[in-house]
């Protein structure tokens, strides 16, 4: 019990930390675009990630895949900017846009999930069974996001039924925000220059 505590708040503080702004970035442009009658297609979508971050943790944790850590930080904030910009060019667009969603949430939890490894992989690599461990750290990922995007949800409530923000403009705005942070950092990690 003390190693799924440890590994599950690894995974906890590893979205909740202000260190994480990247992660909550990439969380609030995949949430944007839903209310809380959405609320099954953002859980469905938050797992996709879940899934999608934990393959290619695995993955690395074994040793299968090594990507270069400058690599993938340059490439977690591109994750974001593409993800917003979507939400941009898909505004007006209702058909299919969960499902677009749901691939972006999956492919692009791939990359994340080697940006967990490298804080992880070591930790886990000692223990005698990973299992347990990445188990435990991607359940504690997973109650993470759903706290955030518990609080996206809340936000976006409030913005549309107390200031009379539309819909439209709630993802507009969001997702315009979400995209200049994310170029920014994309900016400041390119990994020929660093």
């Amino acid at each position: 019990m003390p190693d799924f505590l440890f590994y599950f708040n690894l995974g906890w503080t590893h979205i909740i930390s202000p260190d994480a702004l990247d992660h909550q970035l990439f969380i609030l442009s995949l949430a944007a675009v839903y209310i809380f009658g959405d609320i099954k297609k953002v859980l469905i979508l938050v797992t996709a990630f879940t899934i999608g971050h934990s393959l290619t943790l695995a993955l690395s944790v074994l040793d299968v895949i090594r990507v270069s850590g400058k690599w993938v930080e340059f490439l977690i904030p591109c994750t974001i900017f593409i993800t917003a910009i979507n939400n941009i060019l898909r505004i007006d667009k209702r058909e299919g846009t969960a499902r677009i969603n749901y691939y972006l949430a999956l492919f692009f939890g791939l990359i994340h999930g080697m940006g967990f490894a490298s804080a992880i992989r070591v930790m886990l690599a000692k223990d005698q069974g990973i299992g347990v461990g990445l188990f435990s750290f991607n359940a504690g990922l997973e109650v993470g996001q759903i706290v955030v995007v518990a609080i996206i949800l809340v936000m976006a409530w409030l913005f549309m039924n107390f200031l009379k923000v539309s819909r439209r403009d709630w993802i507009f705005f969001i997702s315009s925000g979400v995209f200049a942070l994310s170029v920014k950092m994309a900016l400041e990690r390119l990994p020929w220059l660093t």
